[in-house]
């Protein structure tokens, strides 16, 4: 009997240990995390990490896919956001503002509207002048490239640099103070070669 079970438990841990190796293989890519509970966090170049492609169904052309990847080699702005969410209409005029002082310079912006219907995500697009497009997505599947991402910080903003790493995280409301000048230092590094 006790041969049994030594024998039930190494193969047990065995199993454990492939599971665990599996799960925490460091692949390269970006994983979120809030040292000391930070909200505003930025990285050096030489510490960023490649973001997988956000996708999904385009907000304003439905049935078409709006991805992170259609914009390689440009700076991208991503914003989680929600209509019912009081911080995100608070802060749609601040991200409006940088949106189209930065555009000149490569800068896209891409919302993730997300626990949403469709005709109140338009409406808020509406309202609030959004100029920028959004994946519209009500059970938040495309945030699974988020690997980390804490599902209740809505709203957020990822800045990406032109190489789709990420360069800067606010997991709060954004200021148009506090996001122009991340946005204007990244859109100045160089373009990575070809």
């Amino acid at each position: 009997m006790k041969k049994l079970f030594v024998t039930t438990v190494v193969v047990v841990l065995a199993l454990l240990a492939g599971c665990s190796s599996a799960e925490n293989r460091d692949d390269g890519g970006f994983t979120f995390v809030a040292p000391g509970g930070q909200t505003q966090i930025s990285y050096p170049e030489n510490e960023r990490r490649p973001l997988s492609p956000v996708a999904g169904d385009s907000l304003l052309r439905p049935g078409q896919e709006l991805s992170t990847a259609q914009f390689r080699g440009q700076v991208v702005v991503l914003n989680i956001w929600g209509s019912w969410c009081g911080p995100c209409r608070a802060e749609a005029g601040a991200l409006e503002q940088v949106a189209e002082a930065s555009k000149a310079r490569g800068v896209q912006f891409v919302g993730v509207d997300v626990r949403d219907d469709r005709a109140a995500a338009a409406d808020f697009v509406r309202d609030r002048g959004v100029s920028y497009d959004s994946i519209y997505d009500p059970p938040g599947r495309s945030l699974l490239a988020l690997r980390g991402y804490p599902r209740n910080a809505v709203p957020s903003t990822i800045v990406l640099d032109r190489q789709q790493r990420v360069a800067a995280v606010f997991l709060t409301a954004v200021l148009a103070s506090d996001l122009q000048p991340v946005v204007d230092r990244v859109a100045a590094e160089p373009a990575p070669a070809a």
